[in-house]
C-alpha cells in the first residue's frame, strides 16, 4: 500500500511537469504522512546524506571532461577519424555513426551530449548522401545509448553509489557489452541496407588519410586509454579519474589542438555545473525516497512477491528486466536507478546473482529507455537538433532498439558473455 502511495503521487505530479528531482520530494514527503512519521528535518538530513558521497564527485569532473571535448575539437577529430575508416563503404555513414559513438562514448559518458553532436555533424551527412532522414536519426539515437554503458559512465556512477557496488568493477564489465550493442547496431543496419537501394559510397581515403585523421585523434584516443588502465592497475578511483579527464581535456584542447577559448571555456564550466546540479539534487531528493522503501520494509515485500523466482536467477533477471523496461519508457535513466535500485539490489543478493553482472544488465536497459516512447530524452534530443518530427525518430529507431532488446535478453540467457570479459578486464 505504502509503494503503490508512492508511485501514484510520483506519477500524477510528475503529470502536471512537476520536475522529477522535486517530485520525489512531494512523493517522499507524502509517503511519510502515510506512514505517521512526518518530520521536516529526516528529509532535510536525508537530501544532504544523498548528495554527501565522495564518488558522486566524478559526475561533474567527467561532464566537464565532455564540455571541454565538444567545443575543443577532441570529438570531431574522432568523427572525422571513423569517416577515413570506414565511411568509404557501402552505407559506410551508417558504419561510421556507430564506429564515432562507440569512440565518443568511451570519453564522455554522456548519451544526451553524444546524441547532439552525432544528429549535428553526421546526420545531414546522412541525409544529403542519400539514406532516408528517419532512419538516419533512428540510428544516430540507438547508436549514442553506448555512452551509459561504457566507461566513464554517468550512470554507472550513480548505480554504484546507490547499489554500493564497486564502480571501477562496474566499468570493466560495461566494455564489452558496450561492443556488442555497437555490433548489434552494425548487424541491423546492415540488414536494412539489403532492403534498400544502393546507395553510392565516398571515395574511399589514401593509406596517407588514414593516417593523417589517426594523428589528429591520436590524443583524443589516449584519454580512454589512460582512464581504463589507470582503473584496471589501481592508479586512481573513479573519482580521481574524472579529474584526470577533466584536465586532460584541457590541456589538449588549449596548448594541441589550441581551438578552446578562454570564452568557451568559461561556458563550457557553466553548462556543466548546471547539469551537475541538475544530477545531483536528483540523488539528493531521491535519497529521501531510498530511506523510506526501506523503512516501509519494501524490499521484503517484493523479495516475498518474487519468491518463487529466486532459485532460478535467470527467470528472475527476465522477470526484473520486463519491469525495467516498462518503467524506462516512462522515467530518464537516473531516476529509473534511484527508484528501483534500492527496492532491487536486496532480491539479486537474495537469489545469487552477481551485482555487477546485474549492475550492467540494468544499465543496457536503462540506456534502451533513453529511445523509447513517449519520454525517451534522447529521441527528443536528436528531433530537435535535427529538426525532425518526433513520431518520424520514433519509426526510425525502432528496428535498431529491438536489436538492442534482443541483445540484453541474450545475455540474460548467457550471463558469461558479461561475466566472462568482465573478469578479463578486471
Amino acid at each position: 500500500m505504502t509503494i503503490t502511495v508512492f508511485l501514484a503521487t510520483l506519477l500524477i505530479t510528475m503529470g502536471f511537469g512537476v520536475p522529477i528531482a522535486f517530485a520525489l520530494l512531494i512523493s517522499g514527503a507524502i509517503m511519510m504522512l502515510q506512514l505517521g512519521m512526518f518530520d521536516a528535518q529526516i528529509i532535510a538530513e536525508n537530501v544532504i546524506h544523498g548528495a554527501d558521497s565522495y564518488p558522486l564527485l566524478a559526475i561533474p569532473f567527467f561532464l566537464l571532461a565532455g564540455e571541454i571535448m565538444t567545443v575543443g575539437g577532441l570529438s570531431r577529430r574522432l568523427i572525422n577519424l571513423a569517416i577515413t575508416l570506414v565511411g568509404h563503404v557501402h552505407g559506410g555513414l551508417g558504419y561510421v555513426t556507430i564506429l564515432a559513438a562507440v569512440m565518443m562514448a568511451a570519453v564522455s559518458g554522456s548519451a544526451v551530449a553524444d546524441a547532439a553532436m552525432l544528429t549535428a555533424l553526421l546526420l545531414p551527412m546522412m541525409v544529403s548522401a542519400g539514406h532516408d532522414p528517419a532512419r538516419s536519426a533512428g540510428l544516430i539515437s540507438a547508436s549514442s545509448i553506448i555512452a551509459p554503458v561504457v566507461p566513464p559512465s554517468i550512470g554507472f556512477i550513480i548505480f554504484g553509489v546507490t547499489a554500493n557496488v564497486s564502480i571501477s568493477r562496474l566499468f570493466m564489465a560495461g566494455i564489452f557489452p558496450g561492443l556488442m550493442l555497437g555490433l548489434a547496431l552494425c548487424v541491423t543496419w546492415w540488414w536494412w541496407l539489403t532492403r534498400t537501394e544502393r546507395i553510392a559510397p565516398r571515395v574511399r581515403g589514401s593509406a596517407k588519410d588514414v593516417w593523417k585523421a589517426f594523428r589528429q585523434a591520436i590524443f583524443a584516443l589516449g584519454l580512454p586509454v589512460i582512464i581504463i588502465a589507470g582503473l584496471k592497475m589501481g592508479m586512481f578511483t573513479p573519482t580521481e579519474a574524472g579529474v584526470i579527464a577533466a584536465v586532460y581535456a584541457l590541456i589538449i584542447s588549449m596548448f594541441v589542438y589550441r581551438e578552446l577559448t578562454l570564452v568557451q571555456l568559461y561556458n563550457a564550466c557553466a553548462d556543466a555545473a548546471r547539469t551537475s546540479a541538475v544530477v545531483m539534487f536528483l540523488v539528493a531528493a531521491a535519497a529521501v525516497s531510498a530511506w523510506l522503501i526501506t523503512v516501509a520494509n519494501v524490499p521484503q515485500q517484493v523479495i516475498g512477491l518474487l519468491e518463487p523466482l529466486i532459485d532460478n536467477p535467470i527467470i528472475l533477471m527476465m522477470a526484473i528486466m520486463i519491469l525495467v523496461m516498462f518503467v524506462g519508457t516512462a522515467l530518464d535513466l537516473s531516476p529509473t536507478i534511484l527508484i528501483l535500485v534500492p527496492v532491487l539490489m536486496p532480491l539479486v543478493k537474495t537469489a545469487g546473482i552477481d551485482p555487477v553482472y546485474f549492475g550492467v544488465l540494468f544499465m543496457i536497459n536503462c540506456a534502451i529507455g533513453l529511445i523509447t516512447p513517449p519520454v525517451g530524452v534522447v529521441l527528443n534530443t536528436v528531433a530537435g537538433v535535427g529538426k525532425m518530427k518526433m513520431d518520424r525518430v520514433v519509426s526510425g529507431v525502432m528496428p535498431f532498439m529491438i536489436a538492442q532488446f534482443v541483445l540484453m535478453f541474450l545475455l540474460v540467457l548467457f550471463p558469461w558473455l558479461v561475466t566472462g570479459p568482465a573478469r578479463l578486464f578486471h
